[in-house]
């Protein structure tokens, strides 16, 4: 009976893995057992940073909406506050995005959520 290699399915795996460390540095794209741990540390990282990628936009969103409300002489957790007072329910990446594109509907909401919050100040006294 002839004996039986794995050759060209062991040279195909080689490939695709190399091809996949292609843009690594040095011998983290060229060296076989190099590209396989940069291979499954980059996977692990992978998996965890497509946790983290969601609170860093998250992050972003808020600075942008901070930063047009700091434009309009208002807070961002003023702001927030008075949009739930107001009953106005626009998560934070299209508030984000009308701040950006839309500024006079952004002063619009800055508007509402400023009588959202004096109404309610002035239930409460």
């Amino acid at each position: 009976m002839v004996r039986s290699t794995y050759g060209a399915p062991s040279r195909q795996k080689k490939n695709r893995r190399l091809k996949l460390a292609k843009g690594y540095w040095g011998g983290r794209s060229r060296l076989w057992r190099t590209v396989s741990e940069s291979l499954v540390r980059a996977w692990t990282y992978s998996t965890a940073h497509r946790r983290l990628k969601k609170r860093d936009y998250r992050a972003l969103w808020i600075t942008r909406i901070s930063a047009a409300c700091e434009m309009r002489d208002y807070n961002y957790s003023q702001f927030i506050d008075g949009l739930n007072k107001a009953g106005i329910t626009l998560n934070r990446k299209q508030l984000a995005e009308i701040a950006i594109h839309d500024p006079i509907a952004f002063d619009k909401l800055v508007g509402e959520a400023k009588g959202a919050r004096a109404k309610a100040v002035a239930a409460s006294a």
